[in-house]
């Protein structure tokens, strides 16, 4: 690499996940001279290193191991499997490893500079690197990227201990199955590594301070998901807030409390014991020490950073990813990579955080795209209702994975489809139909009169879109 203090650069972007390494890859497209800053020594982010991609890894393990257990001997497979868990993160970082050198290539494939170290703003049109030996760099620039994601949210009095009380990360490395697992927080992260330790054998009790799982998901599909989970051995508080944790050396003691007390002085404290706490009670941006204040750049209340079009306030400054408003997911920080670089090279980039689906990775997956029922009642939209069960589906009972449906939503007038909710097998593969039916503004007929192959899962949304309609053939 050419010496990255010597030369200006069209875009710096600081940030290697997501966002940050498909900005560097698409500004290498459109021939922008670009340079990528990470402080971590390999690429990938959050997402690719302790995130989106080795809890996959674990749960595809699990869910195997769970199976093997479980559903073999039902179908004529007889074996007593035995958990290696060594074997199984070992399975898990080598993937990561495997990952992490492909964004490397990538970067040299489309000539971006990488530059490792912690990266700030020093001004207009200025990025400091300092190195992990405490070399420091400047890098000349006429666009700076702010791409630096986000990190787990602490809860006020429960501090983080070391195997103890954990975030996503922590609960991505445990060396052993915990005996009771307690998981504060029923959101994506909580009820995926939840899932994953339940399956290994740990007892898993979620307390949540709101009153349904999945923030932001379909209540219909929010009450059959948590009925799902229960079925499967998870326990949940629901509506209850944690007020402390006391570790000790053969666990952790958590206090407890509703989440709204009653008028007569109801719903005393209560404590809860387990081996291992995950806090997985949400994300916040990351912006610690970046230097904003050199650009004039204020981050709000809860830390995110504003945008106009990706624009901060400050000439030159842009801001992708969960560190702004939106969606806090990878494949959204991706698409505000695309549109960001395709903005500074002078092009049209536009994303519509409308049409940006959700994914659990459980068992069965719960996936989401547009906009739930209490949404549209909220706003008056008259709308008509199509739900499928894949209990009705042929290659879900030939499977034996008959939990849960499909819904899907649409304007009464124009049969437009609002929004599309999915509980059950590959329900994050099938949600890509319904992402593309409603960019392209499609309506529930357009789906329901398109051949779909036969026996496959994704029958089940058609019949669903027939059913709005009111014409489906297999239910």
């Amino acid at each position: 690499m050419a010496d990255a203090a010597s030369q200006t650069y069209d875009v710096v972007i600081i940030g290697g996940g997501p966002g940050g390494y498909n900005a560097a890859i698409r500004a290498g497209q459109l021939g922008l001279k670009a340079a990528l800053v990470e402080k971590r020594s390999t690429l990938g982010g959050t997402c690719l290193n302790v995130g989106c991609m080795p809890s996959k890894a674990l749960l595809h393990a699990s869910e195997l191991y769970e199976a093997a257990n479980v559903e073999f001997a039902g179908i004529g497979i007889e074996v007593k499997p035995k958990l290696n868990l060594a074997q199984m993160h070992k399975a898990k970082d080598d993937s990561v490893e495997a990952l992490t050198k492909g964004i490397e290539f990538l970067m040299k494939k489309n000539k971006v500079d990488v530059v490792k170290g912690f990266g700030r703003i020093a001004g207009q049109g200025k990025v400091e690197v300092e190195a992990e030996g405490g070399a420091k760099t400047v890098l000349d620039t006429k666009n700076i990227v702010i791409a630096t994601g986000s990190e787990p949210t602490p809860l006020p009095g429960v501090d983080f201990e070391d195997g103890k009380v954990i975030d996503s990360t922590g609960a991505l490395f445990l060396p052993k199955v915990p005996k009771h697992l307690i998981v504060i927080g029923a959101g994506v992260i909580g009820l995926e590594l939840g899932s994953v330790w339940r399956r290994l054998g740990a007892q898993v009790t979620v307390v949540e301070f709101l009153d349904k799982v999945g923030a932001g998901m379909d209540g219909e599909v929010a009450t059959a998901f948590q009925r799902g989970l229960t079925k499967q051995g998870m326990t949940f508080r629901m509506g209850t807030k944690v007020t402390g944790a006391k570790t000790s050396k053969d666990g952790v003691e958590l206090t407890l409390e509703p989440a709204q007390k009653s008028e007569n002085g109801g719903g005393e404290a209560e404590t809860l014991k387990g081996d291992v706490v995950l806090v997985a009670i949400g994300r916040r941006p990351y912006t610690a020490g970046l230097g904003l204040e050199t650009v004039g750049v204020t981050p709000d209340q809860r830390g995110f950073i504003a945008n106009d079009h990706f624009k901060t306030s400050a000439p030159g400054v842009w801001v992708i990813g969960d560190v702004t408003h939106g969606p806090m997911l990878a494949h959204k920080a991706e698409e505000d990579a695309v549109a960001v670089i395709e903005l500074i090279a002078g092009k049209v980039g536009h994303v519509d955080y409308d049409l940006v689906p959700s994914v659990i990775y459980t068992g069965p997956e719960v996936a989401w795209v547009g906009k739930t029922e209490e949404a549209l009642k909220a706003a008056g939209v008259n709308y008509k209702k199509g739900k499928f069960p894949f209990a009705a589906n042929s290659r879900a009972k030939i499977n034996h994975e008959t939990e849960g449906f499909v819904k899907v939503l649409a304007e009464a007038a124009t049969d437009k489809v609002l929004g599309v909710h999915i509980y059950g097998p590959q329900a994050g593969e099938l949600i890509g139909e319904a992402c593309m039916t409603m960019a392209f503004g499609g309506a529930s007929e357009d789906v329901a009169r398109t051949c779909h192959p036969h026996p496959t899962r994704s029958e089940a949304f058609r019949q669903a879109a027939m059913g709005v309609e009111g014409w489906t053939m297999q239910a």
